[in-house]
């Protein structure tokens, strides 16, 4: 397990995608997030299957870590594995057998995972924790990038933490240099940082920073 950082290129130049891409790549983050969002499982609608392929085309040797914010993800499991996708994430919220998906998503040859969102009780997670990758804890109401770090959110990261030591535990939503500090306090080691990497002059230096002062 190591701290990894996770550029979400939902705060990226839409209108330069593949310039901000390699941007990220070239920051040293260890993979590329992307928000995928069906405008009704979250009140917003990001992009689909053809930005995942743009970012293996751009920068193939970059890992690509797929977030499913939909209410039917089933339905699409094959299009982003086509795409590229290499670690697949659902929500315990969505409408499909939980159970089912994740055993699918293993079986494609992908890494597997599971979101919460903020209003969802951590005990929502524990009959899958035997059959994950990694759990994502949202840190913000999924939807809009840019929103404000809900600190409240931290228990689940501890609690999933002390029922799965070995876990890999990313938050998305709010974090910055600071909020990683208090996530990684609480037991997390993944950071998907969005709005708060892509203004920064140098990526680099702010993926550097977030690095070293977080640790396992």
């Amino acid at each position: 397990m190591r701290i990894e950082i996770l550029p979400s290129l939902l705060a990226a130049d839409f209108g330069h995608l593949a310039d901000d891409i390699l941007r990220a790549e070239a920051s040293g983050a260890e993979a590329l997030h992307l928000d995928i969002m069906d405008a009704h499982f979250v009140p917003n609608l990001s992009f689909g299957p053809d930005v995942v392929k743009l970012a293996s085309k751009v920068a193939p040797d970059f890992y690509r870590n797929v977030h499913l914010m939909m209410t039917n993800p089933e339905k699409y499991l094959e299009a982003f594995k086509n795409a590229g996708a290499q670690t697949i994430q659902i929500h315990v919220e969505a409408s499909c057998d939980i159970h089912a998906e994740l055993k699918r998503i293993r079986e494609m040859g992908l890494k597997n995972a599971l979101a919460i969102n903020p209003e969802t009780p951590v005990e929502a997670l524990y009959p899958y924790l035997d059959e994950v990758d990694e759990v994502l804890v949202m840190t913000v109401h999924p939807g809009y990038g840019g929103q404000k770090f809900i600190a409240e959110c931290l228990s689940k990261v501890t609690e999933v933490r002390k029922r799965k030591p070995d876990l890999d535990i990313m938050v998305d939503g709010g974090v910055n240099g600071e909020t990683a500090i208090e996530a990684n306090k609480a037991g997390a080691n993944q950071f998907v940082a969005g709005s708060y990497l892509f203004k920064q002059t140098d990526m680099k230096a702010a993926v550097d920073d977030m690095r070293r002062n977080t640790h396992v």
